[in-house]
C-alpha cells in the first residue's frame, strides 16, 4: 500500500481570468484584473503553502510538487524550499492554462521542463497537465519530451502503461476525489471531508492491498487546504494513514520506478 502526496503551486496571471473563482463577479459580469480571485491564489503562495510545508515535515514526508514552470522564477522561496527538503518536482505547464489552450504545446513542455531543470539540476520525469488536461497530441508531446510518467489519466488504483508514438509511459494513479479542489471548490465540502473521504478511501485501498498492489494520492493546494480552518484534518489524515502497518509514503517517480521493475513494458 502506498501513499502519495501531490502538493499543487500555480501562477496564475492577474491579467487574465483565474482558473478558479471563490466569488461570483458583481452583477455577474466577469472583469479584469479579478482582484478578490487573484489574491485568493496568492494567499495560498504567500502563507498557504507554508502551512503545508510545516505539514509534510512534521511527519517527514516527502511529497511530490507539481508546479508550473513559471514558478521557478515567480515564487522562487517555494521552489527553494521544496528543493533544499529534498521534495520531487513535477511539471504541471508553464502557466495554469488549459493545454487545449497551448498554441505550442512541445514549446511549453519543453520550457516547464527546462525551467525545473534549471533550478534544480535535473529535468522532472513526471507531469501533470493543468486541470488534467490533455488533447489527443499532449500525451505523445510528453513521451517525445522525455517524461516518464503522467498523472493525467485517473482510470485505476494501480500504475498502468500507456502506449504512445514514442514509447510507453506510465500513469501513476492520481485522484479527482481526494482533492481539495473537488471537495471543497467544487462540491463546497467542509474541510472535514478530506478527513471522512480520505480514511475511507485509505481503507477499502488498505483492505485491497493485501491481495493486490494499491496507490492513494492525496491532491492538495495551498489556497485550500493551507488555510488556518482546513489544515488540521489534513494533518489529522496523515496521522490515520501512517499508523497503519506497511504502508509507504513514496514519491511519484518512485511509484513509476518500483512499477517498471514488477512490470516490464510490453515491446511494440
Amino acid at each position: 500500500m502506498v501513499v502519495w502526496t501531490i502538493v499543487n503551486v500555480e501562477h496564475w496571471s492577474i491579467e487574465r481570468a483565474m482558473p478558479r473563482t471563490v466569488l461570483p463577479p458583481p452583477m455577474g459580469q466577469p472583469l479584469l484584473p479579478d482582484l478578490p480571485n487573484w489574491a485568493w491564489h496568492e494567499y495560498g503562495m504567500r502563507v498557504g503553502f507554508w502551512r503545508i510545508f510545516d505539514c509534510m515535515q512534521k511527519f517527514r514526508l516527502t511529497p511530490t510538487l507539481a508546479l508550473n514552470g513559471m514558478v521557478c522564477s515567480s515564487y522562487p522561496r517555494i521552489a527553494q524550499a521544496a528543493l533544499d527538503a529534498g521534495w520531487e518536482f513535477m511539471g504541471h505547464g508553464w502557466t495554469q492554462t488549459p493545454m487545449h489552450k497551448v498554441e505550442d504545446q512541445r514549446g511549453a513542455i519543453r520550457d516547464t521542463m527546462a525551467a525545473i531543470k534549471a533550478f534544480t539540476g535535473k529535468p522532472p520525469r513526471g507531469w501533470e497537465s493543468p486541470g488534467l488536461t490533455e488533447t489527443h497530441d499532449t500525451i505523445d508531446r510528453l513521451a517525445e519530451a522525455g517524461i516518464d510518467y503522467v498523472a493525467d489519466w485517473v482510470l485505476d488504483d494501480q500504475p498502468i502503461y500507456i502506449s504512445t508514438a514514442h514509447g510507453s509511459i506510465v500513469s501513476v494513479p492520481y485522484t479527482v476525489e481526494v482533492n481539495d479542489i473537488s471537495l471543497m471548490v467544487l462540491q463546497h465540502h467542509s474541510g472535514e471531508e478530506l478527513l471522512r473521504r480520505g480514511r475511507e478511501q485509505f481503507d477499502r485501498l488498505y483492505e485491497e492491498s493485501a491481495t493486490s498492489r494499491r496507490v492513494m494520492a492525496i491532491s492538495v493546494h495551498p489556497y485550500i487546504s493551507g488555510v488556518p480552518h482546513r489544515i488540521g484534518y489534513l494533518e489529522q489524515l496523515y496521522h490515520y494513514v501512517l499508523a497503519k502497518p506497511g504502508v509507504l509514503h513514496w514519491t511519484g517517480e518512485r511509484i513509476a520506478d518500483w512499477f517498471r521493475e514488477q512490470v516490464p513494458a510490453a515491446r511494440t
